[in-house]
Parts: C-alpha cells; sequence; structure tokens
C-alpha cells in the first residue's frame, strides 16, 4: 500500500442517531451500589455510636436495661440525664447534617454544571474519595476516642469534594445521558433500585455486625466500600458525556449556569415547570432522608427500646421502599400517567410517615414502614421530567 494509505486515518464509526446511544457495559450501578453501601453502614451506626459515647461520657449507659431507670421502665422517657444524651446526639447530628449542607449545596452546584463539559467521572471519583476520607476520620475518632466534632470535620472535608449528593447528581446525570427520553423515567427508578438494594444490605450487615462485634469493624467495611467506589470511577467506569471540552473549576461561571437554568426567558413555561419540579424534589427528599435520624433515635428510647440489630432491619425496611417502589412504578405505568404514580406515591408517603408517628410496638413501627411501599415512586419521576425540561449540556 501507498503511504497516503497507510498515513490515512481509520474509517470514523457510523454516528448514532439522535435519541440512541450505545449502550456500555460499565455503568453507574455498581458506584452507587458501594457508595449506598458506605453511607448505608454510616448513617444508623454513626447516630448510635454518638448515643454510645456521649451517655457514657455523661454517666448514661444502660439503653436497654429493664431496672428503673432503664429504657424498658415507662418512666424512662422523664429521666432528665436520657433526655439530655437525647438532645446531645440531635444537636450533633444537626450539626453533622448542616455543616455538610452548607458546603455541599456550593460544591454541588460547582461539580455539577462543570461535569457538563469535563465529563461525569471527575464529579464521580471526587466525591467518593471524600467519602472515603470521611470514614477514614470518623475509624481515627472510634480508634483514639476523639472529640466526636471529628465527625464534623470529616463531614465538612466530605462535602467540600460534593459528598453522597454530588455521587447522586453526578450519576442521574450519567443515565440521562444514556437513556431515551421514553425510558428514563424507568431507568431512573432502576438506579434508585440500587439504591435500595445497597441500603438494605448494608442496614441489615452493619446491625448484625455491630451487635457481635461493636463499630470498628463495619466502619471499615464503609472505608473500602467509599475506596471501591473511588477506583470504579477512576479504572473502569465509561464517560458518558461524548464531547468533552475544557473547563475552569474555579469560576463563577459555573453558578450563573444554574441561574441562568431558572432564569433564562425562553421557554418560560418549562422553566416555571423546573422550579416547581425542583421544590417539590427539595420538599420529598428533605423529608426522606430528614426522617432518617430521627427512626433510630426514636426506635432506640421507650416504647420501641430496640437493639442494633433491630434498627438495621428497620433501617433496612425502609431501604425496601426503593424496590417496591420500583416494581409500583413499573406495573402502574401501564395504565397510569407518571404523575399519578407520583401522586400515589406521595400518599404511600404520608400513611407510612402518620403510622410511625403513632407507634408504640415493634409490629406496628413495621407496619408503618410497610405502608412506606410506595413512598420512593415520586423521585424518579420528578429526576425525569427535570431531566427532559433541559438541553443534553444542563443535565449536570
Amino acid at each position: 500500500p501507498s503511504m497516503a494509505a497507510m498515513a490515512a486515518p481509520p474509517p470514523a464509526e457510523p454516528p448514532v442517531p439522535p435519541g440512541r446511544r450505545r449502550p456500555s457495559l460499565l455503568t453507574v450501578e455498581p458506584l452507587v451500589f458501594l457508595a449506598t453501601v458506605s453511607l448505608g453502614l454510616q448513617g444508623p451506626l454513626a447516630t448510635q455510636y454518638l448515643w454510645d459515647r456521649l451517655g457514657a461520657e455523661h454517666g448514661y449507659s444502660d439503653r436497654n436495661s429493664t431496672d428503673s431507670s432503664g429504657c424498658g421502665d415507662g418512666n424512662a422517657t422523664a429521666d432528665p440525664l436520657r433526655q439530655e444524651v437525647e438532645a446531645l446526639v440531635s444537636h450533633w447530628n444537626l450539626y453533622i447534617n448542616l455543616g455538610g449542607f452548607f458546603i455541599s449545596i456550593f460544591s454541588v452546584t460547582l461539580f455539577g454544571p462543570w461535569s457538563d463539559s469535563v465529563g461525569r467521572r471527575p464529579a464521580l471519583i471526587l466525591p467518593a474519595a471524600g467519602m472515603a476520607l470521611q470514614t477514614g476520620i470518623y475509624l481515627l475518632v472510634m480508634y483514639l476516642e476523639l472529640h466526636v466534632a471529628f465527625f464534623l470535620l470529616g463531614r465538612i472535608l466530605s462535602s467540600l469534594t460534593g459528598d453522597y449528593s454530588l455521587i447522586l447528581a453526578s450519576c442521574f446525570s450519567y443515565v440521562a445521558d444514556t437513556s431515551e427520553r421514553r425510558a428514563r423515567t424507568f431507568r431512573v427508578a432502576i438506579l434508585e433500585a440500587c439504591l435500595g438494594i445497597a441500603g438494605m444490605v448494608a442496614s441489615i450487615g452493619g446491625g448484625q455486625w455491630r451487635k457481635a462485634q461493636g463499630y470498628i469493624n463495619p466502619f471499615w467495611l464503609a472505608f473500602a466500600a467509599s475506596l471501591a467506589a473511588t477506583l470504579y470511577a477512576a479504572f473502569f467506569l465509561r464517560e458518558s458525556v461524548k464531547q468533552k471540552k475544557v473547563a475552569k473549576l474555579f469560576t463563577l461561571s459555573h453558578y450563573k449556569a444554574v441561574y441562568r437554568l431558572y432564569t433564562a426567558p425562553e421557554h418560560l413555561s418549562s422553566r416555571w415547570k423546573l422550579a416547581l419540579y425542583s421544590l417539590a424534589f427539595f420538599v420529598i427528599v428533605t423529608v426522606h432522608f430528614g426522617a432518617r435520624d430521627i427512626y433510630v433515635l426514636y426506635e432506640l428510647g421507650f416504647p420501641l427500646c430496640w437493639a442494633s440489630d433491630l434498627i438495621g432491619y428497620g433501617s433496612a425496611a425502609s431501604y425496601l421502599a426503593y424496590l417496591s417502589s420500583l416494581a409500583g412504578l413499573r406495573l402502574l405505568q401501564l395504565c397510569l400517567d407518571d404523575t399519578w404514580v407520583a401522586e400515589l406515591g406521595l400518599i404511600s408517603n404520608i400513611a407510612g410517615l402518620v403510622v410511625i408517628s403513632l407507634a408504640t410496638t415493634t409490629p406496628l413501627m413495621f407496619t408503618g414502614y410497610g405502608l412506606l411501599f410506595l413512598s420512593m415512586a415520586p423521585t424518579p419521576v420528578i429526576r425525569s421530567k427535570l431531566s427532559k425540561l433541559v438541553s443534553e449540556t444542563e443535565q449536570g
């Protein structure tokens, strides 16, 4: 062959028609699973560790005893020392969650639009590594018995890299990049089902493991899961953004892009829908995540007096809603519009929360968890609707 023929580039692959993308063998589901296992182990166990640690420091360590000062006694709720420990645990949970929120609200809105240009993988590697760093700090607190304020430091450092919120945002953006519009709601629901499976595994395993061996070994697993998620994103995950371009990270243009998303004059009706769906999503997710720490505190105290294994089963029951919601969403889509499926999901959530708020026995508490069977259906519907209201370059 001639030199010109040898130097000619290989023939380009035929273009992919709009709306149809080649499926990737390696996608974000394993990463979501690993990150959620790490989070699912840390959440309930961190609250229980705060309870035990602060209770011991204040002379209250008999949470499950049945004597006159223990949890099994109806007068336990009036114990001023117990109320002090409950208040301290609640306050530290509040500080840790608010510290993470106020930092990550800036980091996520920085990394999200940035990922639209440079790709999703950097916006997945950073928060996964940050979660590993947070878990490492938690382990140091347990090994060295450092002050519980270092929990807040770990959460802040993780939030600087985007925390679990950026992992979710990037993963759902990845799905929007690689899915067809008509199948996007169910594709998003599959990703949320991975959250449920991982949460159930972490909750049941963490509760039993904590009961058998204490806190440190489960947190080592959480650290390993975060590190594995980091390595998966760095070396195995395929990029979903097809036309990457160089973009500065530390610039106000990313925040301006978020602002323009909601204020652009074109397609005014779509922008109103975008704002309202975002508000609805904010309220729903606030309820989902805000109630979890309250569940643990309530289950620890009178009249339930649950041990760590039952708390794990309860947490697993709450994650089971991800799977039942996926099945319910798929079945209801056959006869109902997505919007009505979301409405039924909200009714399920309300019913479950009402029963849980009145639960005084273990069977009634699990009945409340059971009524949440469709409670996660609204989130994939809203995520799908949000992604369809913006262009492909605005998914992040």
